[in-house]
């Protein structure tokens, strides 16, 4: 609605002939919502040409779906920037303004750098940002930064300067942004074709979308900071009930769902070698993320920790070290929260020592091991090894030549160009190295003869091939697929180990509910550690009775 003080200078001669001056004089009075929604176009339309030109060259524009992923690169930006200030809005109407002006002044000069430079603001470069200092600062200033600022920042503001919201109903706010996030999700569902392809660039495109690149990563950042200098809150300490050695090996996989396991009823033989190594495949595994870095989370912490930073409390590995347990953390994958432990290796530390075959994808976390268990002065001693696993899109890269026994298999990243056939050889032959892995690793075990030893392994979690058009996963939870939260868990026991714990195998394959809160409580009463944080019935050695289960 446009307003002015004299209705009578609107279309007077002298407003054509001057429409500067006709700008200074009109006042805008959009409804907040309706600047909520024009800010959010505009937004995705002055300050993403940059995202808009890296899609186009990665694009085939003359094809349905490469014009329908560029509509939905745009769409998403417009959806999640009005979510935003609908969200801003419902706390106070009068932070839109404020909010719309700081916006357009850092987009203006992310803008700047993103095109003048060619950087992506993931989260390694907004620490680059946070760590620069005046001079180094300073040294960018050129001109053209300025004309950024001038054109897409000082200009917006000033246009915003002449606008006053009209206010309107919290109700009003509120409907507006449940009409958003359900056309957006709705949005995102019907085009879930060009999912596979925005994961695939996720991170470079994530780089370039305003304001979500810079604020989103400079957080991410600070947390992470934060998270490692923080000193985390300790666990009550815990008292050991044996000093008998003791090995316990977790397995942590990746994208690994349990309908795709043979153990689970799976008509396809992905599991030769756990099935004859005598294992107890544990039955209705839940994930309780459908990510990595919240799984990680779940699988070492003694409850929820939903409901707090990462780093603020002590992690299963950290706490088994400060109690003399000789803890080895080896990684092939990321997303591991803050550790304090004294062995923490990653691939790359390992792979200039191994020579021969098996020096290659995850058994690689095996180079060595045996030997290093052997040579631990303490009684004690956890593994832990975190998988590449079945991590998509590129299945058939995540297993050695001898492992690609189901064919023809999927070799591209945009799974929806593969035939259903080819997708799941591909995803089945990921599943048929794991197997190896965990076997080798049992078999490991077994070479150190008369030992008190135990393995687990259990997927962060599952993974969609295409079931009601999803791939991959990170699915909400809430509304995320079965296969996508159903995760294998696996326990191979010594004959010490069941001696030492009196398990019985038969109760324990039993038992009908698992999920990944049975691993903290697990590794402890393996340890015969016990402590005021543990739970018993979490413990699937330590539970009395086969419906005690854990939550």
């Amino acid at each position: 609605m446009i307003e002015d003080a004299r209705s009578s200078e609107r279309w007077s001669p002298d407003w054509l002939r001057s429409p500067a001056t006709a700008v200074v004089r009109l006042r805008l009075r959009p409804r907040a919502t309706t600047l909520v929604i024009v800010v959010a176009l505009l937004n995705a339309a002055l300050y993403h040409w940059p995202l808009y030109s890296y899609a186009a060259t990665h694009l085939d524009l003359w094809s349905f779906n490469g014009v329908l992923t560029l509509s939905t690169l745009y769409a998403l930006v417009g959806f999640v920037t009005a979510v935003a200030l609908s969200a801003a809005c419902l706390v106070s109407q009068r932070l839109l303004k404020p909010l719309c002006m700081l916006g357009a002044v850092l987009n203006a000069c992310a803008l700047y750098f993103i095109h003048t430079y060619g950087v992506i603001l993931d989260k390694t470069m907004m620490g680059n940002v946070a760590n620069t200092d005046f001079v180094e600062a300073t040294a960018f200033l050129h001109p053209k930064l300025l004309l950024y600022l001038l054109l897409l920042g000082l200009l917006p503001c000033a246009v915003l300067t002449r606008v006053d919201i009209h206010r309107v109903r919290r109700t009003r706010v509120a409907a507006l942004t449940l009409a958003l996030l359900v056309a957006g999700v709705g949005w995102m569902y019907l085009a879930s074709g060009t999912w596979l392809w925005i994961d695939k660039h996720a991170s470079t495109l994530g780089g370039m979308t305003l304001p979500w690149s810079y604020a989103v990563n400079l957080t991410r950042h600070r947390m992470v900071e934060l998270a490692a200098s923080r000193q985390p809150i300790a666990l009550p300490d815990a008292t050991f009930g044996s000093d008998e050695r003791t090995v316990v090996v977790l397995v942590i996989g990746e994208s690994a769902r349990a309908p795709s396991f043979s153990l689970y009823g799976y008509a396809r033989a992905t599991n030769p070698v756990l099935s004859a190594a005598g294992v107890v495949a544990l039955r209705n595994a839940h994930a309780c993320a459908t990510y990595t870095t919240a799984a990680l989370l779940c699988i070492l912490s003694p409850d929820d920790p939903g409901l707090r930073l990462p780093g603020s409390s002590e992690l299963l590995p950290s706490y088994l070290e400060r109690h003399g347990i000789d803890v080895i953390w080896r990684t092939n994958n990321w997303g591991e929260p803050p550790l304090r432990v004294a062995t923490y290796e990653r691939a790359r530390d390992l792979t200039p020592n191994c020579r021969g075959d098996l020096c290659t994808h995850d058994d690689l976390l095996l180079h060595g091991l045996e030997q290093r268990i052997r040579a631990s002065p303490r009684r004690k001693v956890f593994v832990v090894l975190h998988q590449s696993g079945s991590h998509g899109p590129s299945y058939s890269t995540k297993y050695p030549p001898p492992f690609d026994v189901f064919r023809p298999t999927c070799k591209s990243v945009e799974l929806n160009h593969c035939t259903r056939e080819e997708l799941v050889n591909a995803y089945d032959n990921t599943i048929l190295y794991t197997d190896h892995l965990v076997g080798r690793a049992i078999g490991m075990l077994k070479s150190l003869g008369d030992v008190s030893a135990t393995l687990l392994y259990i997927s962060d979690h599952g993974e969609s091939l295409g079931e009601y058009g999803l791939y991959l996963h990170g699915t909400p939870l809430l509304i995320a697929p079965d296969v996508q939260k159903n995760v294998p868990f696996v326990v191979w026991m010594s004959d010490a180990f069941k001696r030492q714990h009196k398990v019985d195998e038969a109760r324990l394959a039993r038992r009908t509910e698992h999920s990944q809160a049975n691993v903290f409580h697990s590794v402890m009463g393996a340890f015969d550690m016990r402590s005021s944080v543990y739970v018993r019935r979490l413990d699937i050695f330590g539970a009395a009775e086969p419906s005690a289960a854990g939550p």
